[in-house]
């Protein structure tokens, strides 16, 4: 009687230290099958950082803006106003996540 309680108890045990742990996997479905997924930092760190004003004018000087008038901040983007080297107005849009160029207008 007594190893049976003794066998209940460690496996009680056990399970509630590794309940945390099991709580921060998830369950990923592909050509591979079921398996499970760790969380990776690198993916949360991802979620809080995201460019600032100066990255996205670097950014849209890259496709063509020379002098920059305007910075505008939205919900997800910046909006970045100015000429390029002919003296015609351009917009461009970055993604303030991922610094990807929306569009260029």
């Amino acid at each position: 009687m007594f190893k049976k309680f003794m066998l209940i108890g460690t496996a009680v045990l056990l399970t509630l230290t590794a309940a945390p742990q099991s709580y921060a996997q998830s369950i990923e479905i592909g050509p591979g099958g079921v398996r499970l997924q760790q969380p990776s930092r690198e993916r949360m760190v991802r979620r809080t950082m995201e460019i600032d004003e100066r990255q996205a004018v670097r950014i849209a000087k890259s496709e063509g803006i020379r002098s920059v008038d305007d910075v505008r901040r939205t919900r997800s983007r910046y909006l970045v106003e100015g000429s390029d080297r002919r003296g015609n107005d351009m917009r461009v849009s970055v993604d303030r996540r991922s610094g990807e160029v929306i569009s260029v207008d």
